[in-house]
C-alpha cells in the first residue's frame, strides 16, 4: 500500500513540471507567427493620349437624307386590260425592257392598216409626180397626193407608237418596286395609269443643310487668315450605326440663296453604290471638310464629358492621380473634337477606362498607341469602354 502511494505522489509531482514545460512550449510558438499584411490592388489601367499641337482639318457632320439619282413612273399609255407582268418587283430593269403586256390586238389591226394606207399613198403620189411631168394632172392635185402621204405616214407613226406602248417599255434602268395593278387590270382609259416607279440608285444623291450661321462664320475666319480652305473635296458618308461608308462622295452644288424659313443653305452631294447597299430615304450624316487650322488640339469624342457645370476630360498628372480639367470645344476634325480651350498640351488625357477612375484616384496610364498594339491591352480597352 505504501509503495503504490509513492508512485502516485512521483506520477502527479512528473505531471506538474512537465505540464508548464508543454505549455510554455507551445506559447512561445505562437509568439513567434508574425501577423499577416494585406497587400494593396494594383492601380487600374487606363488608355491616355497625350495632347499635342498640330494642324488639322476641320470637318463638319450634317444631317441628310438619301435620294434616288433617277425615278420614273411607269404609266400606262394605251387603254387595254393587261395580260401579263413580265419583271420581278425589287429586280433591276433596263432601259427599254417590257414590263407588262396590254391586249394588243386592236393596235395591231390599226397599225396593219395604217401600214397599208401609207403604202397607197406613196403609190398615189408616184402616179401623179409622173403625170404632173406629163402634164396630165394639175399642180394642186399632186400637192393633194402628197398631203395625204404625210397624212397616213403621222397616222403609221402614231399607230407604231401605240403598239409598241402594249408592251410597257422602261423608260429608264434601275431597280422597280412593286407592282400597283394585277393581270386583268383595265388601264389608261381617261388617264395615264400608275404601273410601277423605277429607281436609279447607283449613283445616289444625299440632299443635305448647313446653317446659314455656320456658313458665314467659316467665310469670315478665312478671309481673316485664322483658317485657310481645305483642299481636298472628298466627301465621307456615315451611316445610322456610326459605321463609314467605305466609298467617299463627291460634293455637287450648294443653294445661291438661304431659306428664310429655316435659315439654312440646301446643298448636295452624290456616292457610288454599286453594289446597292444604300436605300433612298435613309437617314444620314455627310462629313466633309471645312478648313484647315494650324497648331490645334484635339481629342477623341469618347475623351469628352459633361456634367452641370460644362464641359471636361480627365487627365493624369505627374504623380499619377487623376484630375479634373474644363475645356472647350469648337469645330471636329475626322470625328475628334478641337479643344479651344483648357488644354495647352502635353496633357494625359484618358479615353479608356473612365469609368473606373474618380479624381484623386491614382492610375497606371498606358498609351493608346501601345494599347492598341499590344494584345493585352487591346483587351483592356474592350473593357473599359
Amino acid at each position: 500500500m505504501k509503495q503504490d502511494a509513492f508512485l502516485s505522489v512521483c506520477k502527479a509531482a512528473c505531471a506538474a513540471i512537465i505540464l508548464p514545460i508543454l505549455l510554455s512550449g507551445c506559447g512561445s510558438g505562437d509568439s513567434q507567427k508574425k501577423p499577416a499584411i494585406d497587400t494593396p490592388p494594383p492601380p487600374p489601367e487606363v488608355d491616355v493620349i497625350t495632347v499635342t499641337p498640330s494642324s488639322v482639318v476641320l470637318t463638319q457632320d450634317l444631317p441628310g437624307r438619301l435620294q434616288a439619282y433617277r425615278t420614273a413612273q411607269v404609266r400606262a399609255r394605251v387603254e387595254g386590260v393587261v395580260e401579263k407582268r413580265k419583271f420581278i418587283e425589287g429586280s433591276n430593269v433596263k432601259e427599254g425592257d417590257s414590263l407588262y403586256q396590254i391586249f394588243s390586238r386592236n393596235y395591231q389591226t390599226a397599225y396593219d392598216a395604217s401600214k397599208a394606207d401609207v403604202a397607197v399613198a406613196r403609190q398615189t403620189l408616184a402616179r401623179n409626180k409622173y403625170l404632173l411631168d406629163a402634164k396630165a394632172v394639175s399642180r394642186q392635185e399632186y400637192e393633194l397626193a402628197e398631203a395625204k402621204l404625210k397624212q397616213a405616214e403621222a397616222i403609221l407613226s402614231k399607230a407604231r407608237e401605240d403598239l409598241d406602248n402594249t408592251r410597257v417599255p422602261a423608260p429608264i434602268s434601275g431597280r422597280i418596286g412593286r407592282s400597283q395593278i394585277t393581270e386583268g387590270a383595265l388601264v389608261g382609259r381617261n388617264d395615264a395609269t400608275l404601273l410601277a416607279t423605277i429607281e436609279q440608285v447607283h449613283p445616289l444623291y444625299v440632299n443635305f443643310t448647313q446653317s446659314g450661321a455656320d456658313t458665314l462664320r467659316l467665310q469670315r475666319a478665312i478671309k481673316a487668315g485664322e483658317l485657310t480652305r481645305a483642299e481636298t473635296a472628298a466627301i465621307e458618308l456615315v451611316l445610322e450605326d456610326g459605321s463609314i461608308y467605305p466609298q467617299s462622295g463627291k460634293f455637287l452644288f450648294s443653294d445661291l440663296a438661304v431659306d428664310p424659313s429655316t435659315n439654312s443653305v440646301s446643298l448636295r452631294a452624290a456616292f457610288p453604290n454599286p453594289k446597292q447597299e444604300l436605300l433612298p430615304g435613309m437617314f444620314v450624316r455627310i462629313r466633309f471638310p471645312e478648313a484647315n487650322i494650324d497648331n490645334a488640339i484635339r481629342i477623341p469624342q469618347r475623351a469628352l464629358l459633361s456634367d452641370t457645370q460644362g464641359q471636361f476630360v480627365m487627365i493624369v498628372d505627374s504623380q499619377s492621380k487623376v484630375g479634373i480639367q474644363r475645356v472647350t470645344t469648337g469645330s471636329m476634325a475626322n470625328g475628334d473634337f478641337i479643344i479651344t480651350e483648357g488644354l495647352e498640351g502635353g496633357e494625359q488625357v484618358i479615353v479608356n477606362g473612365l469609368q473606373k477612375v474618380k479624381p484623386g484616384k491614382v492610375v497606371k496610364p498606358v498609351p493608346l498607341n501601345q494599347a492598341e498594339n499590344t494584345p493585352v491591352a487591346i483587351t483592356h480597352g474592350k473593357n473599359r469602354g
